[in-house]
């Protein structure tokens, strides 16, 4: 009897499989519009499967956001770890990166954000996963403000956060040359604005 090498990659679990399905398809087409039924057929699952990993298509919905929010904050340190100690620069180089992706064919925004639109009961499990993340960007927001010495961080950290909100939106409203490619330097200005440097050269 012949065995395959051991250093062959395993198949992914079904569950794996159908998580794997519901991002590629949530994301391109909204949770509300997609079934489990397209999920478990794309994916080469069953229900039962589905609904061992995941109790609900709502606990399936906060798996993928979670994933999605993941995502989102490695792509955020990925900025913070390319400028050591230069909070301002780490999020002018945020809305950077911000402003390729939302260039990028197929983007549909922030699916957390798009999730919070969806389903706006408050106990929603998904709307629970998102609210979490946003209120951790927030919080992460304004601990970078504070760092850059900004006379009003807190009003700083949300102006900033109200940029990123509008470019996933506006995006998906105007495309490529939409908004959104100014969403970079508006940064910049704020961020002038209410910090010591900008503030001497109003003086």
């Amino acid at each position: 009897m012949t065995h395959p090498p051991k250093d062959l990659p395993k198949a992914p679990k079904a569950s794996e499989r159908i998580l794997t399905t519901a991002n590629e398809l949530f994301y391109r087409e909204g949770t509300r519009a997609v079934g489990v039924d397209e999920i478990v057929s794309r994916a080469g699952a069953t229900k039962p499967t589905l609904y061992r990993a995941f109790p609900s298509k709502d606990h399936l919905i906060a798996a993928y956001l979670e994933a999605q929010g993941d995502g989102f904050w490695a792509y955020f340190e990925e900025a913070v770890q390319g400028h050591p100690d230069d909070p301002k620069a780490q999020i002018l180089a945020f809305f950077d990166a911000l402003g390729e992706r939302a260039t990028r064919p197929g983007y549909r925004g922030c699916a957390l954000t798009n999730a919070a639109v969806e389903y706006p009961a408050a106990d929603h499990p998904g709307r629970l996963v998102s609210v979490e993340h946003k209120q951790g960007l927030r919080e992460r927001l304004r601990e970078m403000t504070k760092a850059m010495d900004a006379r009003k961080p807190k009003k700083l950290a949300d102006s900033l956060l109200l940029l990123i909100e509008g470019v996933y939106v506006s995006s998906q409203l105007f495309g490529k040359d939409g908004p959104a490619a100014a969403a970079r330097g508006a940064a910049e200005a704020l961020i002038e604005a209410h910090t010591k440097e900008g503030h001497a050269k109003e003086a």
